[in-house]
């Protein structure tokens, strides 16, 4: 029996999925909510978000691509956005999985790859078992270079019983305001919120972030970017100076695994530096892939 989430009262099935636009696909794991544009004989690229907020994250960076000429893809993470949800580990696998059935089923052989936050460890993941696939290599302030450091509170939400009770009186409220902290300029804050607060009346949207925690997501990926950085791959990094989800001098760790790493700091910017500083960094984006 599901713990009762009591504000997750809706179903994701295709009626509430036609608020969504974009596209679904079935795959072995659950339907992926998605968004493929650009013209079809243009470079891929693939934007891979992070921990929760699902891909209306990328806005600025999939217009600004689409219209540059790139073929862009961008998804929901299984268990975020309109992306299913099913009761299983969410775990590395289950999301490497799922971009990779993804890229087959579109058949996108060959692509560039964009991790945000907790997609720098999938992307890195993704490379490591598929190098032969990604041309380049790109990271915005991600999560995995060390293990991401919780408060107490949220290191004791990992435990049975209590995480369940714990997030279904408190969650949703403290998740909303937490993603404030992604933020550097407070005039953004509103209507992100307002957009990540849609996902959050599916059912099995908590399941999906527990099980994420419990599953070691947010723990160090250290030795996968040391695989990847050994494999040579352009590789561009991006991190807000003001970050305070994954810390800025976690860069450092970055650049030791992965050294030939072209690096962009963001000045007066958070965690999400493509989303609050879009035309500074669609201009590096752009720089980076057309090279």
């Amino acid at each position: 029996m599901s713990f009762p989430y009591f504000d997750e009262n809706r179903d994701l099935d295709e009626s509430t999925r036609k608020e969504a636009g974009g596209s679904f696909i079935k795959l072995k794991d659950g339907t992926t909510h998605y968004e493929l544009s650009g013209p079809e004989n243009g470079k891929p690229i693939v934007l891979v978000h992070g921990f929760s907020v699902p891909y209306f994250i990328f806005d600025p960076t999939f217009d600004f691509l689409t219209k540059a000429g790139f073929r862009v893809l961008r998804y929901d993470l299984i268990g975020r956005g309109y992306s299913d949800r099913p009761k299983t580990a969410y775990k590395i696998d289950l999301f490497v999985r799922q971009l990779r059935d993804l890229l087959e089923a579109l058949n996108l052989p060959q692509v560039n790859l964009l991790g945000l936050s907790m997609g720098g460890p999938i992307t890195a993941s993704f490379i490591d078992q598929n190098p032969q696939v990604v041309d380049k290599f790109i990271l915005i302030d991600p999560a995995g270079a060390k293990r991401v450091t919780l408060s107490l509170l949220l290191e004791a939400v990992k435990l049975p019983i209590f995480g369940e009770l714990a997030l279904g009186l408190f969650g949703s409220g403290s998740m909303v305001k937490g993603i404030a902290s992604d933020m550097f300029d407070p005039e953004l804050v509103e209507h992100f919120q307002a957009q990540y607060k849609i996902q959050m009346q599916y059912k099995g949207f908590k399941y999906a972030i527990l099980s994420t925690m419990r599953n070691r997501m947010l723990e160090s990926f250290a030795e996968t970017y040391a695989r990847v950085g050994k494999l040579k791959k352009p590789t561009l990094l991006i991190w807000g100076k003001n970050d305070t989800t994954v810390p800025f001098k976690n860069s450092a760790e970055i650049l030791k695994a992965i050294p030939h790493a072209e690096f962009h700091p963001i000045e007066n910017c958070g965690h999400i530096p493509h989303y609050e500083k879009p035309e500074i960094v669609n201009k590096v984006l752009l720089e980076f892939l057309s090279k």
